[in-house]
């Protein structure tokens, strides 16, 4: 098995992971010339961290001490009045573990580190891609490279070169919405510390964590036209007047941010695609279905294919027959979750008659019903 993976972000570099625990060869190929901590955050649901926990118990251990375990998941309105919560006590006493908050830059290089370096080679950002034979391919890479490869995993996210050139009609969707992303040095009243806290406003949203001893991951969410650029000089006080309505912690944070450290992404997600894999090629991660982030699963769900696939690798040599079990195995959580996330996107920020609707449906909806939704989403299948 001759397998090459396109990649080297949180889902190629847990794919790496789980392939090297199970003694399957392959090699990674990542664009970037050094993995570094840049970015924003990202949460870890316990989906993720038995994964995590599979691979290796202390890369498990040092992502718990790099980032910051939420103990609950509370949704307010933007006067911190709450419109849901939930006490993850019951996460842990199923999992093991609750959500973890963590520096994604900290996780993507934790993960490489614990990587076997022998397989992966940075600075090779690749530029075309040519079938030769029935499962043959040549990749050329931008410093004049090239590789040839029997099967290929791609794993090179929303944007992904990969899915343009087997699947060239799939979509990306605009959400309507752009958001900002951060990491502030402010410092939390005691009681979030251990809270993962997302304040909805009317046409607004503004997501807040703790990730680390001394920093805070925040997001905030605006409907907006698709391709806007900020003047970073101004930036500060344009988020701190649009948010000047809710809670002053909200831009206690903004204010406490670098500006040139704050990060605007239009909300982009993928159209469900009727399949990831073509002969011997797969697509993994944001590459195979991306979602909005307002579930937090999309770093988790490219975590379990990473898991899934690798396992029925083990299992069925042929990679084109594997490919498709792994479509098979995965396509109706991760669709299903896609859904959920496009919804839960509209509902967060809607008008004022849909913001007393929803607020209405979310106090009154049974704790119950919200834990069975859980545990649901966090079970995994274990190999046997």
């Amino acid at each position: 098995m001759n397998l090459t993976i396109l990649g080297g972000g949180i889902g190629g570099l847990t794919t790496a992971l789980c392939l090297e625990k199970l003694n399957i060869p392959f090699k990674l190929y990542e664009q970037a010339k050094e993995i570094k901590a840049i970015g924003s955050g990202i949460w870890l649901s316990p989906n993720a961290l038995q994964v995590i926990n599979w691979i290796d118990n202390d890369l498990l251990k040092e992502i718990v001490m790099q980032g910051n375990a939420l103990d609950r998941i509370t949704v307010a309105d933007h006067k911190l009045n709450t419109i849901s919560d939930s006490d993850q006590g019951f996460v842990r006493e199923k999992f093991g573990f609750t959500t973890v908050a963590i520096h994604r830059g900290i996780l993507q290089k934790i993960l490489f580190n614990f990587a076997s370096k022998k397989n992966i080679y940075l600075d090779k950002k690749s530029i075309s891609f040519e079938k030769e034979e029935a499962n043959s391919y040549t990749i050329t890479f931008e410093d004049g490279s090239l590789i040839k490869t029997n099967s290929v995993i791609g794993a090179d996210g929303i944007h992904s070169k990969i899915r343009k050139h087997v699947f060239p009609d799939s979509k990306l969707r605009y959400t309507g919405q752009t958001c900002w992303r951060g990491v502030s040095s402010y410092v939390l009243p005691q009681n979030l510390h251990a809270t993962g806290l997302t304040l909805w406003g009317q046409k607004l949203q503004f997501g807040i964590s703790k990730i680390a001893e001394d920093k805070v991951y925040w997001f905030a969410v605006k409907k907006s036209n698709p391709n806007l650029k900020d003047d970073k000089n101004n930036l500060k006080i344009k988020l701190e007047k649009m948010f000047s309505g809710f809670d002053p912690m909200v831009n206690g944070i903004i204010n406490d941010t670098p500006s040139d450290q704050i990060i605007r992404t239009d909300l982009y997600d993928l159209e469900l695609l009727n399949a990831w894999n073509t002969e011997h090629i797969c697509l993994i991660g944001d590459a195979a279905h991306s979602m909005t982030p307002d579930l937090g699963q999309g770093g988790a769900q490219a975590i379990e294919d990473a898991f899934y696939l690798a396992n029925i690798l083990q299992k069925q040599k042929d990679t084109q027959k594997a490919f498709q079990m792994f479509f098979e195995t995965r396509k109706k959580k991760v669709q299903k979750l896609v859904k959920q996330s496009r919804i839960t996107s509209k509902i967060a920020i809607t008008n004022p008659v849909g913001e007393k609707i929803r607020n209405f449906v979310l106090r009154n909806t049974p704790e119950k019903y919200i834990q069975n939704q859980m545990i649901d989403l966090y079970t995994l299948k274990f190999p046997n």
